[in-house]
């Protein structure tokens, strides 16, 4: 039993994934997350292909053994709950496709967000409640419930049948975006196959403890995401829920696609906090002390690194990222 490190290939999209494994074994990681739909594109699993041919996913997982490596796991971060036509039912479809590709390749976990309905029968758009002061809001958050119930009951059933967990990522303008709102997640939906996905990094910014939090969902934890974050001197003024986002890039290669003519905003020139390289926000004693709960709650579990920090790039970040979280593992005698 051992906790198995690596990291998620979408920051290499442009490279094949044969090129990608390559980066990861040369860095001593031994895992790798590939994207299967959702808000961005799935170079690295080619599903259609791997549902229709038994040879084609003996091909495909042997990129990996010959690297020494293992698929660890496959990600659909999407909103399979948005009235959006163009994003619900596409990421609900990808998350169901996903659960079968997952079975077939022998993959046990899926990252993936509870999503986010709008705030009654007749929206047009998703609606993220944060702070239900008004009474409104709060028959808001029950609507989105009776959506969102119904839904992950029948996803549960569906990665039961097929002995696979789903992890949900808890993550801002989502219904489950914290432990609090997780655990209110397993008492009304029960599963039996859903638990969570640690990414600390969204807990940093929202001033949660990601340790402890492992340390009170235990067994509900069924996958970690290793990415970090910095609170900046921003925050002074801008607190952490900000607004002050930009318009969507004019210059389509530096658009970040959320759905099907959808797209990320810019990131605020100065922003109350920002995704860093793992390592940049926190030290290697705290990541150590992180990898200790997490080989606590499942001595098994699957850590892979997240890079999304703009001041590296693409191979440096997993590079830095690396470093930090094998010389944890090593500190912390993991």
């Amino acid at each position: 039993m051992a906790l198995t490190y690596g990291a998620y290939t979408a920051c290499l999209q442009e490279r094949s994934l044969g090129e990608a494994l390559d980066v990861l074994a040369g860095l001593g990681l031994t895992g790798a997350e590939v994207n299967a739909g959702g808000f961005i594109p799935s170079p690295h699993l080619p599903v259609d292909a791997l549902l229709a041919s038994g040879q084609a996913r003996r091909d495909y997982l042997r990129e990996f053994s010959d690297r020494g490596m293992e698929l660890t796991g496959l990600a659909v971060s999407g909103n399979p709950l948005s009235p959006l036509p163009t994003e619900g039912i596409v990421h609900a479809h990808d998350l169901r496709r996903s659960i079968d590709v997952a079975a077939e390749l022998g993959v046990r976990e899926i990252v993936a967000m509870s999503g986010t309905p709008g705030t009654d029968p007749g929206a047009q758009r998703p609606a993220w409640v944060v702070n239900p002061w008004n009474g409104i809001d709060l028959e808001s958050l029950d609507y989105q419930w009776s959506v969102a119930v119904p839904f992950w009951k029948e996803i549960d059933e569906l990665a039961r049948t097929r002995d696979v967990k789903i992890a949900l990522e808890l993550h801002p303008r989502n219904l489950v975006f914290s432990p609090v709102t997780f655990q209110q997640f397993l008492e009304r939906v029960e599963p039996t196959n859903i638990g969570m996905n640690l990414d600390p990094s969204h807990l940093f910014w929202q001033q949660m403890d990601p340790i402890r939090s492992i340390q009170e969902l235990g067994e509900h934890v069924f996958h970690v995401h290793a990415k970090d974050t910095a609170v900046l001197p921003g925050a002074a003024l801008r607190g952490v829920l900000d607004t002050a986002f930009g318009p969507v890039p004019e210059d389509p290669a530096q658009r970040v696609p959320t759905g099907i003519g959808h797209w990320c905003s810019s990131w605020p020139e100065d922003p109350a906090w920002r995704f860093v390289a793992l390592g940049q926000g926190h030290d290697t004693d705290y990541w150590a002390d992180f990898l200790r709960a997490a080989a606590a709650a499942d001595p098994d579990m699957n850590i892979n690194i997240e890079h999304e920090d703009a001041a590296f790039g693409r191979v440096e970040g997993l590079e830095i990222g690396a470093r930090t979280l094998l010389d944890a593992a090593r500190q912390a005698g993991l």
